[in-house]
């Protein structure tokens, strides 16, 4: 589909930007107050370090991963998905 994800790099802290399958790419920030639940390992900088693209998903260990098709449609609207 046209919102896998290809390529994702970590820019920063909570910080990384993606590529998708047809070329489009974006930054993505999460925010603290979004880490909270499954999301809340993602405080520590090494696990959000290993940070990886499975199947057209952003993905972290553990089956953790982010909707590429939300982000997606934030990145095309905004230039970039600000997780709060």
């Amino acid at each position: 589909m046209y919102w896998d994800v290809v390529e994702a790099r970590v820019l920063d802290h909570l910080e990384f930007v993606v590529t998708f399958a047809d070329g489009l790419s974006g930054r993505v920030r999460m925010l603290p107050s979004h880490l909270y639940g499954v999301f809340e390992v993602l405080k520590d900088p090494g696990f959000f370090n290993e940070l990886q693209v499975v199947q057209g998903c952003v993905t972290w260990p553990g089956e953790l991963d982010l909707a590429p098709d939300a982000m997606y449609d934030e990145i095309r609207e905004h230039g970039e998905w600000v997780l709060s």
